[in-house]
């Protein structure tokens, strides 16, 4: 068999291809109890089961060629220009109906006009008109609202093209007890669909709820919890959990929630209490998590607690921390002094312990030709200025007067050192060594 499906439906129709090989996709004439109509392939040859087919089995005439597609071209304009001619038709004999749609057959032998009215409507004036002006046979079919979605189209609430539209072979049988037993607002506006009935979504997940209900116990039942006997006051189906009034619990304390796991249903509905046997609390039901695991190990001793231990292992460097010999972290500062041998002060002796005050700069010992020179800072107490006295004009140290007369005539000029908190300058004021100490 092939399937085809007619232009404007979502129903596949079975037909017998008479030996020939038709690939999805592929346009086909086939022979209907309409006469022969155009109709477009859905799936290629293939067995289809005895009970899926309606008798007698229609054959397909031939593979669909280009004059076939402008006749079905020629169609569609004739077709809209009927549905302007019926419309002005309805109007002049004053009918209480609406035109909805306008087929037409390949052939072209007959027009069908689908239309949508509240009652039974008298037409037949209406369809001697219609045959006068096309020359065919003329067929007026009155449909209801959901029929008239189905062709016209459209957006629902969802945001998505009307399901009937699209993929419904036919229209599934709903009713307000479903909305009911999904929780849903019973508000017409919110469970009505844009042709005015309900939507036709609230059947897709009705088996769902169904059995969600079987396991969930109703409202009002009475039902024994790990924190003592209480009744039931709401059931959400979906997450299968419930909310409990305890016995136990003051007017003013919330409803607790419980899985359905976690309650015993002593009364399941409405009744009474008497004669019930309340038994042993349940066991709360705790989710199982899965355990973490991870890739790289984690540090579980912070870095500054790390480095006070002493039978710490060798660690890596942090925050420009390095590891002794003894297990103790030493920082290395910028510019310090290296030992004999290229090595790091301190580096391969017996490592003094620590102490957390700070240590004073060491002072190199002055030069030969430094010594008689006073430090900066000594001499005598410069006096004090005197109120309204102008300050005195200081002028160039003789060392700097000496380094300016050497050179090309170019006048060098000193750029002062800034003066450090607590430290001390070798030599005089202003000399070449002038530099704080240990700098």
């Amino acid at each position: 068999m092939i399937s085809v499906r007619f232009r404007g439906g979502c129903k596949n129709y079975f037909f017998d291809p008479k030996g020939v090989q038709v690939k999805m996709g592929e346009q086909v004439i086939v022979e209907t109890a309409q006469g022969p109509e155009f109709a477009t392939c859905t799936e290629g040859n293939h067995e289809v089961e005895e009970s899926a087919i309606v008798k007698p089995l229609s054959p397909m005439l031939r593979m669909a060629t280009d004059s076939d597609r402008r006749t079905v071209e020629y169609n569609k304009k004739k077709e809209r220009e009927a549905f302007d001619v019926c419309e002005k038709k309805i109007a002049e004999h004053g009918l209480e109906m609406k035109l909805v749609n306008v087929s037409a057959g390949f052939d072209g032998s007959k027009i069908i006009f689908y239309f949508t009215a509240d009652g039974r409507v008298d037409f037949r004036e209406l369809v001697r008109d219609l045959a006068s002006v096309f020359r065919a046979r003329i067929e007026l079919r009155q449909i209801g609202v959901r029929d008239e979605a189905k062709m016209i189209g459209g957006l629902g609430i969802c945001g998505r093209p009307f399901c009937c539209s699209q993929f419904l072979d036919g229209f599934l049988p709903v009713s307000i007890k479903m909305a009911k037993t999904q929780n849903l607002s019973l508000n017409p506006t919110k469970i009505s669909g844009t042709c005015g009935r309900l939507m036709c979504c609230l059947k897709y997940e009705q088996n769902a709820y169904e059995d969600a209900a079987k396991r969930m116990p109703k409202v009002e039942s009475f039902v024994q919890t790990p924190d003592g006997p209480g009744n039931v006051k709401s059931v959400d189906l979906l997450r299968e959990t419930m909310k409990v009034s305890l016995d136990s619990a003051g007017p003013s304390e919330p409803q607790k929630c419980y899985r359905g796991c976690e309650v015993c249903v002593l009364r399941n509905g409405k009744g009474t209490r008497e004669g019930i046997a309340i038994p042993e609390r349940p066991a709360r039901y705790v989710e199982e998590k899965e355990e973490e695991t991870f890739a790289e190990p984690i540090l579980t001793t912070p870095f500054y607690m790390d480095a006070q231990l002493e039978d710490a292992p060798v660690r890596e460097k942090i925050g420009g921390a390095e590891s002794g010999e003894n297990g103790k972290s030493r920082r290395r500062h910028r510019g310090g002094r290296r030992a004999k041998g290229g090595k790091p002060a301190g580096e391969g002796q017996p490592s003094k312990p620590e102490s957390r005050q700070p240590q004073p700069a060491k002072q190199n010992p002055p030069r030969p030709d430094e010594e008689k020179k006073p430090a900066q800072g000594g001499g005598k107490p410069r006096p004090p200025r005197q109120p309204g006295a102008k300050p005195p004009v200081r002028t160039q140290p003789k060392l700097e007067q000496k380094a300016a007369g050497d050179g090309d005539g170019a006048e060098a000029k000193r750029r002062r050192r800034p003066h450090h908190r607590g430290g001390r300058r070798r030599g005089g004021k202003g000399g070449e060594g002038g530099a704080p100490a240990g700098e």
